[in-house]
């Protein structure tokens, strides 16, 4: 019974510092925090989202995308706002957290009413590294999409 609550205390502090992350992280990307958000991934971490035909590799590709897409929101006079719900967090043999969300971006035009602009389902690698959480692999799926 005491290893039961013990694994079951580990889990929840694990699930409270997973769901901490994300929600710094999201924060980060969408206040225009573009250097602190790619500081959430490894050196090499790696994004795939639906919209680059190819992966982004690593912190320096990641910030020319962020700051690219910022601006190209600030031209539109449109916020996007980034939600990850239903965190399913399954940590891995090798150390690694697998993470499986619902994330949700609404997007607000200047002026405007706010509406769902996509639902994806975001599957993340998270490793520690001194300590911190940080994104080793992104890959996100859209439902509109196959």
């Amino acid at each position: 019974m005491t290893l039961q609550i013990e694994q079951e205390t580990s889990f929840a502090e694990l699930y409270a510092a997973v769901a901490q992350f994300y929600a710094r992280h999201m924060y980060q990307l969408d206040s225009g925090a573009a250097e602190d958000w790619v500081a959430g991934f490894t050196e090499d971490g790696v994004f795939a989202p639906p919209s680059a035909p190819e992966p982004i590799r690593g912190r320096e590709q990641l910030l020319a995308g962020v700051r690219a897409a910022r601006a190209k929101l600030a031209e539109a006079q449109e916020q996007h706002r980034h939600t990850m719900l239903n965190l399913d967090i399954r940590p891995q043999d090798d150390g690694t957290i697998a993470v499986r969300a619902y994330t949700q971006i609404i997007a607000t035009p200047r002026g405007g009413e706010p509406r769902l602009h996509l639902m994806c389902v975001s599957h993340d690698v998270l490793v520690r590294e001194a300590g911190e959480l940080l994104i080793k692999h992104r890959r996100v799926t859209r439902d509109d999409r196959p």
